[in-house]
């Protein structure tokens, strides 16, 4: 009442210029123009590298019968986590798309992009001051620095598929290592990931439909880094090296697993990391002695303070540049181990120096069992037991695809990293390192992160 009645003795013109002002603070639809692709994105390497990789790939499926494979891209969608790309539709394209297939077509020799025609997470109608739009299949930035001609609305996708089954044409997807190809059963609590998902939907829609497991195809690809991958990875390391160096005047008495996964974590972003390449496992006392998909399995079972006496092992890696680094170290709570550690960490040091020692192109991964074993005493072997080679290749994944009866070849990646659990006598340890493999042998590369006894009481006495 009060605003209307001073409003009834304004005059005629006064009361204009009042009206003319409240207008003026009501937000407008114009304030903010329409966003490009790539002033929010960009590829991490050339368009060539991308385009070379999916030419690899055309052969390697040509030799299986020809076809087309598909990758799905992430949804994009975000609940509060910042977006990452899935790792095979990456490596194809370096692109950041949402809720887009590619497609390969070996028999053809064309990559085609289904792509939705606007971004729907730039959309929303009650707000276009905070979300202008973007669009998408229709950007001509797109095909021009992506280098694929043959970008597609997400639309045409459906009835392209549904003439390549007509025509009885292969379709390959990575279902991943040792999947037969079978139809998707569900129960109550299926989660299925983003491609077994595409496979159902392909299942229930096309009753004739082809599959192909493209694992192995991927794999033989991924398996070799070029030297553009291997230069990311030795940034990831470098970070992964300088966030351990950065928590290690933390592990003291009392301090609880989690504050060290912080602190850690905290130092992986201030050096330009997208955060951990997967859940920092960082375990002490009785939680070092289980693997971490035991731990992992309970909510708090990963927080205990740690206690002067026992052993920590940083099972740990940081994601730069999407590629990542993977590397385990073990130190004592009270910054000297005892004898019976030290004990167990010479021996694990050393088996690890035997394997990477034995690396060289040609050599395989059984071979690299045989030399583990050969060195890890015998009553200790019970204590050491591995189905492969105490290791794993990595790149944009800490799994990355490999086809482990694959003779080694330069430009692999993987670790390197004979665990020890002893319940018995309540010790674990932990080393683990990231290894590519050269024309002459192995080049460590974590090597410069402290790994014996001595290196690594002494790194705990110079933080301190």
């Amino acid at each position: 009442m009060i605003f209307f009645s001073r409003l009834l003795r304004l005059t005629v013109p006064a009361l204009a210029l009042q009206v003319g002002a409240l207008v003026a603070q009501v937000p407008t639809n114009a304030s903010t123009p329409e966003q490009p692709f790539f002033e929010w994105t960009e590829l991490r390497f050339a368009s060539d590298v991308y385009a070379g990789r999916r030419d690899r790939l055309k052969p390697l499926l040509w030799d299986n019968g020809g076809g087309v494979f598909l990758a799905p891209s992430a949804e994009g969608t975000s609940h509060g986590e910042t977006f990452r790309q899935l790792d095979d539709f990456l490596y194809f394209t370096g692109l950041e798309l949402p809720h887009s297939v590619l497609a390969i077509d070996a028999d053809a020799g064309r990559t085609l992009l289904f792509v939705p025609s606007r971004d729907p997470r730039f959309e929303n109608g009650t707000r276009p001051n905070d979300f202008p739009g973007r669009r998408l299949a229709s950007d001509p930035e797109l095909v021009r620095r992506s280098g694929i001609a043959e970008i597609r609305p997400y639309d045409e996708l459906a009835g392209v598929v549904r003439a390549w089954v007509r025509q009885g044409r292969l379709i390959w997807m990575n279902l991943g290592r040792d999947v037969d190809v079978e139809e998707i059963e569900s129960d109550f609590v299926t989660d299925l990931d983003p491609v077994h998902a595409m496979l159902a939907h392909l299942q229930r829609q096309h009753a004739t439909v082809r599959i192909g497991n493209a694992y192995s195809a991927i794999a033989r690809l991924r398996m070799i880094k070029g030297p553009e991958e291997v230069e990311a990875i030795r940034r990831a390391c470098a970070v992964t090296i300088g966030g351990i160096r950065a928590t290690a005047p933390h592990v003291v008495d009392g301090t609880d697993e989690r504050t060290l996964a912080g602190i850690l974590e905290g130092a992986f972003k201030r050096a330009g990391a997208h955060g951990p390449a997967f859940a920092s496992i960082i375990k002490s006392g009785p939680n070092s002695l289980w693997p971490w998909r035991i731990l992992a399995a309970h909510y708090d079972r990963r927080n205990r303070p740690i206690r002067d006496g026992e052993l920590v092992i940083f099972d740990v890696g940081a994601e730069r540049d999407y590629y990542v680094c993977d590397v385990g170290r073990t130190f004592p709570v009270s910054g000297r181990f005892s004898a019976s550690q030290r004990e167990k960490l010479t021996m694990v040091t050393a088996v690890a120096d035997e394997i990477i020692a034995a690396i060289r192109p040609g050599v395989t991964f059984a071979q690299l069992r045989e030399v583990a074993y050969h060195h890890i005493p015998p009553e200790e072997q019970p204590r050491m037991q591995t189905g492969s080679f105490f290791g794993h290749h990595i790149g944009l994944s800490p799994g990355d695809p490999s086809i482990l009866r694959t003779p080694l070849q330069p430009g692999m990646i993987f670790t390197v990293e004979p665990w020890y659990y002893n319940h018995d006598a309540g010790i674990a340890v932990f080393v683990e390192d990231v290894v590519l493999v050269t024309e002459q042998g192995a080049e460590n590369l974590t090597g410069r992160l402290p790994r014996r006894a001595l290196e690594l009481e002494a790194l705990m006495v110079t933080a301190r």
